[in-house]
């Protein structure tokens, strides 16, 4: 059985992620993302999942600084719909709710069920799963979380309301990581993602893009973070589509001829909806 580390407590979405891309796994859970990667690259668990990309929240900007900074590759990755509960203990009903626990960004998608019941305060939480077992262990029937369906079941509590979010085409993509020197390439791989930076001069930016252009790469996604320590230097992301294997290495390679640094930071099938 492989072990894999997620963020977050059992139930999460990142509980179901896991479990989608490898059903037999067990999976182990970190307070912090630092601490799941760390896990990963000492050999504590042989892979980790992690959300990468929001259908409607965006990017999760720390894990693209974690996969930077860490020997670890992208080797798949999957998109789960996110749909959200109101999540009770036992025997509560919804005219008692007065306080909702969830991570900030659930708490956002579900703004007008929020809106349509005023009596309910939202109070941020660092987990949707979390946020689930406070209200289990407090046996509190004036509060709710908002989570997934399996944190109901795994902690014993109720959906009072399913389905609350404000839009339904609410996706998050996640990667499944191993370490670097374990991974075997993908000859189905059409996707690859890549780190670069270029040099803080007029035209590096398009000059990079320009030679990926020219070798026909579809870039896909395009993501700039801060270089820690070097102010207004950044950290350009890209996902690309591949036609074959030889796509990645011909983008790798025009890529260098422009930047300071690259970094593949994976090749694996593009997931489908």
């Amino acid at each position: 059985m492989i072990k894999i580390a997620i963020q977050g407590e059992p139930g999460s979405f990142s509980h179901e992620a896991a479990t989608k891309l490898a059903a037999d796994a067990r999976i182990v859970p970190f307070s912090l993302s630092a601490e799941a990667f760390d896990a990963l690259v000492r050999g504590d668990v042989d892979a980790a999942v992690i959300p990468i990309e929001n259908s409607l929240a965006g990017s999760v900007t720390e894990h693209f600084d974690l996969m930077l900074t860490h020997p670890v590759t992208i080797v798949r990755e999957t998109l789960l719909r996110i749909r959200h509960n109101l999540i009770a203990i036992s025997g509560a009903q919804i005219n008692q709710i007065d306080r909702v626990f969830s991570h900030p960004v659930a708490l956002a998608q579900c703004r007008r069920f929020l809106g349509e019941h005023p009596k309910m305060e939202a109070f941020a939480f660092y987990d949707t799963a979390g946020s689930v077992k406070q209200l289990v262990e407090l046996r509190d029937r004036h509060a709710a979380a908002i989570a997934s369906s399996q944190a109901a079941s795994y902690y014993g509590a109720q959906i009072l309301q399913a389905g609350i979010e404000d839009n339904e085409e609410n996706y998050t993509r996640f990667f499944y990581l191993r370490r670097t020197p374990e991974v075997t390439p993908d000859p189905a791989a059409n996707k690859l993602s890549l780190a670069f930076t270029v040099e803080n001069r007029v035209g590096t930016l398009v000059d990079a893009l320009s030679e990926l252009a020219k070798e026909g790469t579809n870039l896909t996604k395009i993501e700039s973070r801060p270089v820690h320590g070097r102010p207004w230097e950044y950290v350009f992301y890209v996902d690309c589509q591949l036609h074959s294997p030889e796509d990645g290495t011909r983008a790798i390679a025009a890529l260098k001829q422009h930047c300071s640094m690259v970094k593949e930071l994976g090749r694996y099938q593009e997931a489908i909806r």
